[in-house]
Order: C-alpha cells, then structure tokens, then sequence
C-alpha cells in the first residue's frame, strides 16, 4: 500500500517579510527549514515569486522577500498578486491553500489567525478558519495569536469541525503564553499519535485540517498575566493611529516587541523553531502510514 505522502512540511513566507523584523525573519526562516531537514525531512517554504506559485523557495528568493517590501497575500488577491507578476508572501491560509494543492499534508507555522476582539462589531474573522475548514492537512502553531479573542476563535474551530489537538497539553497554547485556561477535548503525547487521528479523521471523509496545537518553550513563555497589559496597550495604539484590516496583526506584533524589550519577539521565534521540529516528526510519522 502506498504511504499518506512523503515527509514534507510547507512553511509560510508572510512571517519573513511582515511578521518578523529584519533580519529575524529570514534568519528564523532558514533555521526552521533546517530544523525540519535535521529531522529527516522535506522543508518547503512556499511564496510567490514573480507571479509564479512557488513550492520550496530557494535561499535567493527567500532573501528576496526578506529584503523587498513584497505583497501580503492571502486568498483574496492571489490571483491579482499571480496576474500581475509580483512577488508575494502567503499568509497562513494561502499557504494551506497552495501546500494542500501540492499534496503536502504537514504545515508549521507560528500562530493561526481566528476572531479578533469586538468582533460582534467588526465581524473581523481570520480566513485562516475557513481555510483550515477546507483543506486537509496536519497544521502545526502554537494556537491562535495572543492578540485575539481565544475563547471565541476555539468556540468556531469546534463550530467549523476542526479537531484541535493539544500535543503534550491540555489546553489551548496562547501563543506567547503556554495556557490559556481554555480546555481541549484532543491530547496527543507522540507525533505517531498525532499522524494517526489525521489518518482517521481524513478516512472518514472529512477534508478538513487537524490542528495541532504546541505550547511555547518553557524557557522563552511570557505568562498572561505578564503579556495581557502590553496586548491592551499595543491594542489601544492600533485603535489611536487608526490601524484597520489586515495592518493590524503586524503593527501590533512590532508594538509587542518595542514594549517587552523584544521578548515577545524573542518567544515568537522560539515557537516558530519548535513547531517546525515538531511539525516534521508529525510529516515522517505521518509518511509510514498507508492510504488505506
């Protein structure tokens, strides 16, 4: 029988070029492609480059992206960003949307985009939710972003169908912070059993995602009670220079970095590298299983 896929992990662009500060973003990117390497398998760091999808960009294009001021792409303007020849970074939900195309089944990232706060106002809700709805893969963060509504974005993922597993934890990692008081349903304590409730849910007939949620290390976590006034404060700023849209994650992640003297940048990488080690024990596990 042949197995699920061969052992590779797709790694979004958008954390080179707007997530991270320069160089911190490049530099983070290829350390994780070569943790995923050292683990035995496939790294492929997906973009755009010159309206050509891309699947395993090369240290050039990677640089490329790092240093120009490249497209953020998400579902809505791909096929702009494609037809006008531009290079791009994709977002989480982009790069589920190309990985799964390619029939990469495993996908690290940092932390996945869900209910914003005052939503019940804005109605702002990450495509990253609907994507994880309809493509099938392993998807490796560490939750959903701290400057979120957590409650709120796990209540949807339970709505949308979305098995949330929590990997060696309980509960819900909140990004920056290894418990958000939240309770999972889903514990898996080895990779092998992350890669066979994938398998299970995927034979079942279900198309969606299986996300696979990995607390921070221990050593570089920012507890709530810590990070929570600088999210207010960072939230407050957004609102006074009337940042909307899809500027708001990125100037508030850089406003983080500013108020916690870089530790807040400093978790983010350590999450980044983590999920991206254990993302590719999920992707060799994951290859050893057959189809059917």
């Amino acid at each position: 029988m042949r197995s699920m896929s061969q052992p590779i992990v797709a790694l979004e662009s958008t954390v080179i070029a707007h997530g991270l500060p320069h160089p911190h973003g490049i530099n983070t990117a290829l350390e994780c492609e070569a943790i995923v390497r050292a683990a035995g398998a496939q790294a492929a760091t997906i973009g755009i480059v010159r309206g050509n999808v891309t699947v395993g960009l090369s240290v050039d294009e990677l640089n490329e992206i790092a240093r120009t001021s490249c497209r953020k792409v998400n579902l809505a303007n791909l096929g702009e960003v494609i037809a006008r020849l531009e290079w791009g970074a994709t977002t989480v939900a982009t790069t589920l949307h190309i990985a799964s195309n390619a029939g990469i089944r495993v996908f690290s990232t940092g932390g996945i985009g869900g209910v914003h706060r005052g939503a019940e106002q804005t109605f702002d809700v990450s495509s990253d939710l609907a994507a994880l709805a309809r493509y099938p893969a392993v998807v490796v963060s560490s939750g959903a972003k701290a400057i979120l509504d957590l409650p709120k974005t796990v209540e949807l993922l339970e709505t949308l169908g979305i098995p949330v597993i929590g990997y060696k934890t309980d509960e819900f990692p909140a990004f920056y912070s290894r418990s958000s008081g939240l309770a999972l349903d889903i514990r898996a304590d080895s990779a092998a059993q992350v890669a066979a409730i994938a398998r299970s849910h995927w034979r079942l007939g279900f198309k969606s995602s299986v996300l696979v949620t990995v607390p921070v290390p221990s050593e570089e976590e920012i507890s709530r009670e810590v990070i929570e006034p600088f999210i207010q404060k960072a939230l407050s700023l957004a609102a006074e220079e009337g940042i909307t849209g899809k500027a708001v994650t990125p100037f508030i992640l850089a406003r983080l970095s500013q108020l916690t003297s870089e530790r807040s940048l400093r978790s983010n990488m350590a999450l980044l590298k983590n999920n991206a080690r254990v993302a590719a024990e999920i992707a060799l596990e994951l290859a050893r299983l057959p189809l059917a």
